[in-house]
């Protein structure tokens, strides 16, 4: 097995690079994982239904979804993923329960998906919707002092996107993309429409630095071996850089059941949210 330095996706067929990109086809049985998540996710908006939709901005997938742990709790807002064209924030709702467990609030937040958005505008519209919920944490009884962002796969890449904002205090992100020029060269750029001027605005892992405040990258061992080099890399980038992150990859996890670990208020990645919201308590 090639260790990561020797992955290289220039060097692979189009063949091989889209199947090394390819989550679906990569994990058996995703569909019927997602679509139970689905399920679940429904009964969990049954249950807290009182500040769905919060709208953020104009367009239709403008809008947030805010789970109370309990009042004055600090929040996380979760990004989901979808390779920025696909998904919705309406499934993720159950992976709120183990921070709520802990007493963290959870906002999730939709945008638009591309090709009806470009990159470009999807990472303005996160800050935008961030802006927006930290505007609104007081009227909705919760904490004010900052959001720890977290995503999963393309939320990964948008949660490190949002690190710059200024009501965002840190970042959990999960099986994330960190360097787009595979992706601009794969099946995905169909809907995506990436050129190289945005591709490399949007790669924090070609940025001269970036935000110091702290990054928690986690990524699942049986994952593609592209997907971990991601995570991998641009855990070295922030070291290089003097910049505050941890790396680990989960054992066993896949690209879905990496969620899991949020899911559930023992999870490994529902441990590590919580140590970034005492690291970084005021």
């Amino acid at each position: 097995m090639p260790t990561f330095a020797e992955l290289d996706w220039r060097t692979m067929s189009q063949e091989a690079r889209d199947l090394g990109l390819n989550n679906g086809v990569a994990v058996a049985g995703s569909v019927e994982m997602v679509a139970g998540w689905e399920q679940r996710s429904a009964e969990m908006r049954k249950r807290h239904p009182a500040h769905l939709d919060l709208r953020y901005g104009p367009r239709e997938r403008n809008r947030i979804d805010f789970f109370k742990a309990r009042e004055n709790a600090p929040t996380l807002l979760f990004i989901h993923g979808g390779y920025w064209q696909n998904r919705t924030k309406e499934v993720f709702s159950i992976f709120a329960e183990g921070p709520m467990a802990h007493g963290i609030n959870v906002a999730l937040i939709g945008y638009t998906l591309a090709p009806d958005a470009t990159l470009d505008e999807i990472v303005a519209e996160i800050h935008a919707g961030i802006d927006y919920l930290a505007g609104h944490l007081p009227a909705l009884g919760a904490a004010a002092e900052g959001i720890v962002v977290s995503g999963w796969s393309a939320g990964g890449h948008l949660t490190s996107m949002a690190l710059s904002n200024p009501h965002v205090r840190a970042g959990m992100a999960i099986s994330g993309i960190y360097d787009l020029e595979p992706i601009r060269h794969s099946y995905l750029n169909e809907k995506l429409k990436l050129d190289e001027a945005m591709s490399r605005r949007n790669s924090p892992l070609m940025a001269a630095g970036g935000p110091a405040k702290p990054l928690s990258l986690v990524v699942g061992s049986a994952e593609l071996p592209l997907l971990r080099k991601q995570t991998a890399d641009f855990a070295g980038h922030r070291a290089r850089h003097g910049l505050p992150v941890t790396y680990e990859e989960i054992p066993g996890a896949d690209h879905f059941t990496i969620m899991h670990e949020m899911g559930s208020p023992a999870g490994r990645v529902t441990t590590l949210i919580r140590q970034l919201f005492e690291r970084t308590a005021g």
